[in-house]
């Protein structure tokens, strides 16, 4: 079974929202009307609504770091994530949690990195040498 994920979440702004997603994440706009947008959010949708955005707590840990639950994101090939994270960094992105490398040389090697949307929506792009071990133990 094959399948696209889909989120919808609440913005502010959706002239804003364009900006980030459309020009900083580099997402595809699909449809839209004066109240939601929906992208590509790379091979998945999400739709953004306006409204208030979800709650969050800095609830999750990573290494010796509290991140924002929930949260959402992407898992990237490594190349692509170095990308990504260029690409923010030129962008002046706040991260919550920098561009990294965790469990190296283990099983589940992976790097990631934290941020936030202009409306305070928390998300991680993880990076993976090898998109088969996503689930290595």
């Amino acid at each position: 079974m094959q399948s696209v994920f889909h989120l919808a979440f609440n913005v502010t702004d959706l002239d804003v929202a364009r900006d980030f997603y459309g020009k900083t994440l580099g997402c595809r706009e699909g449809r839209s009307t004066d109240t939601w947008v929906d992208f590509d959010f790379f091979s998945h949708q999400i739709s953004l609504h306006l409204g208030e955005p979800f709650k969050t707590e800095l609830t999750g840990r990573v290494g010796d770091k509290l991140v924002p639950m929930p949260h959402f994101g992407l898992i990237l090939n490594l190349p692509d994530w170095q990308i990504m994270a260029d690409r923010l960094t030129q962008a002046k992105t706040e991260f919550i949690l920098e561009p990294q490398a965790r469990f190296e040389g283990q099983p589940g090697e992976q790097w990631t990195m934290f941020f936030m949307d202009p409306f305070g929506n928390p998300l991680e792009i993880k990076g993976f040498r090898d998109l088969q071990t996503i689930y290595t133990q």
